[in-house]
């Protein structure tokens, strides 16, 4: 790590605050910003968090539902327990990982999903923005697939080709959709949320039987973006798509 990355690391006034509440992550805060602003969660919730290692919003997640909700946090890194939830080590995009959360909510309607998942950054902006573009809308689609109707979805997204076409394929879905960066972002960071409330009770238009993934690739081929799946060579690794400019063909 860089003198300088400690230097501004030292200064996060939003850091020192998470350690100082015992936090695991200064994105405790920006979770507590969304839910400040938009009250996806209410006390007594069902709630599932996808990528939730460290844990810091899973730490918040439990406090904002209380003792009567349910918090059920899923990373394929291992994660520390914390109190009040349950966490599973799993790839959200295996039925054998959905059929574990499923398990575990029970009768329950699961009223929110929220993600702050990102990829593992290569330091090249075009292919972390293309990773973490698949990583919401997969996300997205887990969420469909458990949310009741009328529940919320929030996910991190990377200000980038096809972010458009994840927020037109979220507004076939869920009645409210709109975008938030909270202050407890970076100043230098493209990031930002996408909130989604109200889930429909069905999909509309062109999101009948379709999954989000599909629409995205869709949308990011009408733009004049190739995808292709992109493979490390690595088994049990997964890397996202690569977009490629038309030229590159």
């Amino acid at each position: 790590m860089s003198k300088r990355w400690h230097q501004e690391k030292g200064r996060d006034p939003w850091g020192r605050q998470a350690r100082s509440k015992g936090y695991r992550a200064r994105s405790a805060y920006k979770l507590k910003q969304i839910q400040e602003r938009f009250g996806i969660l209410r006390p007594g919730d069902a709630v599932l968090d996808i990528g939730c290692h460290p844990g810091g919003w899973t730490q918040v997640l439990v406090e904002e539902v209380g003792d009567d909700g349910l918090v059920v946090g899923v990373d394929l890194l291992a994660t520390s327990a914390v109190e009040g939830a349950e966490i599973i080590i799993g790839d959200i995009t295996e039925p054998a990982t959905i059929e574990r959360i499923t398990e575990i909510v029970g009768d329950r309607n699961l009223n929110a999903v929220v993600s702050d998942i990102s990829p593992r950054l290569t330091g090249r902006y075009d292919t972390d923005q293309a990773i973490s573009l698949e990583l919401s809308t997969t996300a997205l689609d887990a969420a469909m697939a458990l949310l009741c109707p009328g529940g919320g979805f929030v996910t991190k997204i990377f200000q980038g080709a096809g972010i458009e076409g994840l927020v037109d394929a979220a507004k076939l879905r869920f009645s409210s959709v709109g975008r938030f960066s909270p202050t407890a972002s970076r100043s230098a960071s493209s990031e930002t949320y996408l909130i989604c409330l109200n889930k429909l009770p069905k999909p509309r238009g062109s999101a009948v039987g379709t999954s989000a993934l599909e629409q995205v690739r869709a949308h990011l081929e009408s733009i004049g973006i190739v995808v292709e799946d992109k493979d490390e060579g690595q088994e049990g690794t997964k890397t996202g798509f690569r977009k490629l400019d038309r030229r590159e063909e």
